[in-house]
């Protein structure tokens, strides 16, 4: 899959939230959900529904991978 639309993106941050919930007193995210949220965030301030999975960051582009991994192997 080349293209993430921003519901997929935000389906991968929710699940990264549910299996690692936030800690702290900041309530910080994940590393994953927090590398992925950074271009949901512009995907909302530019008005894109999707995206390339080559656009993401080397974290983001992990945790995209490991999440479509996970969630293709329930």
């Amino acid at each position: 899959m080349s293209e993430i639309s921003i519901q997929e993106l935000e389906a991968a941050i929710n699940f990264w939230r549910a299996r690692s919930p936030s800690s702290g007193d900041e309530l910080v995210l994940c590393k994953e959900a927090s590398a992925l949220s950074k271009p949901y965030a512009i995907l909302i301030v530019q008005r894109r529904n999707t995206l390339s999975r080559d656009d993401l960051g080397a974290i983001a582009r992990q945790a995209w991978d490991s999440y479509v991994h996970l969630k293709n192997s329930l």
